[in-house]
């Protein structure tokens, strides 16, 4: 009995024992079941893989990108080969990737598959890049993209869909979920309740009820608990981007509800960057470690430092001897909550002008649904780009997060620059470098690294 029979029974089935429980009268609520049942067994189906040509076929293909370690992806190639087990994906890693991805394009061996980023898009640089990528939005590839969230789904200005997004990512806090049951505590969801709560937990003995690294990048204090924020206020009012992205001055104006929230969390005493500084040496690896420590209620960074977590449980003996649960929640910033920041990590082009143009779009074409897709993401422990958060619990706070305090990748258009003028202002307020007033007057001159 194939899968979409046994479906069907089922639902007859269902239907047939509702009626005879509820009996007549009970119209309404029958179509309403059915209904559901409908749509339950249309969302299956879009999860259900079937080859478009023959299961012997033989193809080679190859997929270039940046991460040095991809396993998340070598598992969904192995799932692959059970449908077309006579081939061959090899995934390849390209060192100084800003550098040779250009060269591997227009090399004798161009990849098939290769990874571009958000901030490549308008470089002239990677120009080539989006030349040669097929529109994977093209009906007749059957690519289905209605499985990824609208937030991160990167149109051109025609419509167009040339990439893929693989992985999400954010910027929050990692919360010990055992010791906020211990101290009988809920997480935060406004700012104001994240003072009261590091009050109580600082009564209960945790110096720093908040701790992060206290540098001047992405993962750092400053800018994981205060840029989803920075970004809210900049979605709102899109007009100061053109001054923002050409450093002026009168600029730097837009970054004052944020630099002012980041200043009174110190103030509030929820963070002793005294005691970041000197237990955290590093924005990736000693944040990890340092919250498994088990003593650390909240540690602010970013989804890409959460991603390190699976494989450095069992690096650190204190977790190993006294393992707790950890999720990952959204910094609650804001007076009515915190900001969602829906970025994407990486994104995967198909080369155009591939010799295997047919198998390398079904391999990308078996990819695209909330399955595989979920599964990568969970594997690497970075946030889906899919509807569907449930296939790792440590990301369950973000479904259903509300609209109206999310912030899309692609509701601002920021640049580097920018970006980077924002992470210094934030990186000086926080450690009394600058006041609030002297970042806001001092954008576009900021130092940067």
């Amino acid at each position: 009995m194939n899968r979409y029979v046994k479906a069907t029974f089922s639902m007859v089935f269902a239907v047939t024992f509702l009626v005879s429980e509820t009996g007549c009268g009970q119209t309404q609520d029958l179509s309403q079941y059915q209904n559901e049942i409908q749509v339950k067994n249309q969302e299956e189906s879009t999860n259900v893989f079937s080859p478009k040509y023959a299961t012997d076929s033989d193809y080679k293909l190859s997929v270039v990108g940046t991460y040095s370690n991809f396993e998340s992806l070598e598992s969904t190639i192995d799932r692959f080969y059970e449908y077309y087990p006579n081939g061959e994906i090899e995934y390849t890693y390209l060192d100084d990737y800003r550098n040779t991805i250009g060269q591997a394009l227009a090399g004798q061996e161009p990849p098939d598959i290769y990874v571009v980023q958000p901030w490549m898009y308008g470089d002239d640089q990677f120009a080539t890049l989006f030349e040669n990528a097929e529109v994977l939005s093209d009906s007749s590839l059957e690519i289905n993209l209605d499985c990824i969230r609208s937030g991160v789904i990167w149109e051109m200005d025609n419509g167009d869909v040339l990439t893929l997004p693989i992985f999400a990512t954010s910027y929050g806090m990692l919360v010990n979920m055992d010791i906020f049951e211990k101290e009988e505590l809920e997480v935060p969801t406004t700012f104001e309740e994240l003072v009261e709560v590091c009050e109580k937990l600082k009564e209960a003995g945790y110096k720093s009820p908040i701790m992060g690294a206290n540098t001047s990048t992405t993962p750092g204090i400053g800018y994981a608990f205060s840029y989803s924020m920075f970004a809210k206020t900049v979605k709102d009012d899109r007009s100061v981007e053109e001054d923002l992205n050409n450093l002026v001055p009168s600029a730097g104006e837009v970054m004052r509800p944020a630099l002012t929230r980041l200043k009174e969390l110190v103030d509030a005493g929820c963070i002793d960057v005294d005691i970041c500084s000197e237990e955290i040496e590093d924005d990736y690896n000693a944040v990890v470690m340092r919250f498994f420590e088990g003593d650390v209620p909240m540690m602010l960074c970013s989804g890409d430092v959460v991603s390190g977590t699976k494989k450095r449980e069992g690096q650190s003996e204190t977790f190993t001897a006294n393992p707790f649960d950890y999720d990952f929640y959204v910094a609650p910033s804001g007076d009515e909550g915190g900001y969602y920041m829906d970025s994407v990590s990486i994104l995967f082009c198909v080369n155009k002008n591939s010799q295997n143009l047919d198998m390398t779009n079904e391999f990308v074409r078996f990819l695209t649904n909330e399955k595989e897709l979920g599964l990568m993401a969970a594997e690497k422990r970075l946030i889906t780009p899919t509807k569907d958060y449930s296939l790792d619990e440590v990301y369950a706070s973000l479904a259903d997060f509300p609209k109206e305090r999310t912030v899309n990748f692609r509701d601002i258009e920021i640049l580097d620059t920018a970006v980077k003028q924002y992470r210094a202002a934030a990186y000086a307020v926080l450690n009394g470098e600058m006041t609030v007033d002297e970042a806001v007057a001092n954008y576009g001159s900021i130092q940067t690294e």
